[in-house]
């Protein structure tokens, strides 16, 4: 079957905005560094958890010249609550010696920013939209469950959907304004209705127009 009409798809996506219309990037940071290494950590975890932990780090590690130089295992012991942390704490000093190898500051733009360690488009996007203003979709799993059940993209019946593929589809349904935005009101939907295992159907507010509900 064919995705949602893009007329479907405006009117779900107005009653998501109404119905979350505080959505935004829950992670903690202050400057761009910080945004990248967070958003790095908040793989396969969640952002509190991320926020728990990213104070001692950045205590430790302000820059990315100091990380750079962390000592084996001196990063890894403050975010091993987060889960992988050992892929992501060589991920962390590596980036961070990329940075800091290019003139230290992040890059805005999402080739230079895939170039870095551990950085795919999810993050670099998420990095673009809120450090540097730049227009961007990010997809991660809650935005790829939440747009598959509502058929928003043509891979919907895919067991395992290409993000790259969905954030080109949902980037030409929306305008470049409104990308940002619409992420995080999606993440935010899929974290507090739509989850994975056991979708809370009953409080959806798309419950009339959703056809996974009416398939459930």
């Amino acid at each position: 079957m064919e995705k949602a009409p893009k007329e479907k798809i405006l009117k779900e996506a107005a009653i998501l905005r109404e119905s979350f219309p505080n959505a935004r990037c829950t992670l903690d940071f202050k400057n761009r560094f910080e945004l990248l290494v967070c958003t790095v950590l908040s793989a396969q975890t969640t952002d509190r958890r991320v926020n728990l932990v990213s104070p001692a780090l950045f205590a430790s590690f302000p820059t990315p010249a100091s990380m750079a130089r962390a000592g084996e295992g001196e990063i890894e012991k403050i975010i091993r609550p987060l889960g992988m942390y050992r892929a992501k704490g060589e991920s962390l000093r590596e980036l961070s010696r990329q940075i800091e190898e290019g003139g230290g500051e992040v890059p805005g733009t999402m080739e230079a920013l895939t170039r870095l360690r551990g950085v795919g488009r999810k993050t670099a996007n998420v990095v673009l939209a809120e450090g540097f203003a730049v227009p961007g979709f990010p997809v991660d799993t809650h935005v790829t469950r939440v747009t598959s059940r509502l058929r928003w993209h043509s891979q919907w019946n895919r067991p395992h959907p290409d993000p790259v593929e969905i954030e080109k589809e949902l980037c030409a349904t929306f305008p470049p304004k409104e990308w940002i935005t619409m992420s995080h009101t999606l993440i935010a939907f899929g974290r507090k209705v739509c989850h994975a295992k056991s979708p809370d159907c009953a409080i959806c507010p798309l419950k009339d127009l959703c056809p996974f509900v009416k398939r459930g």
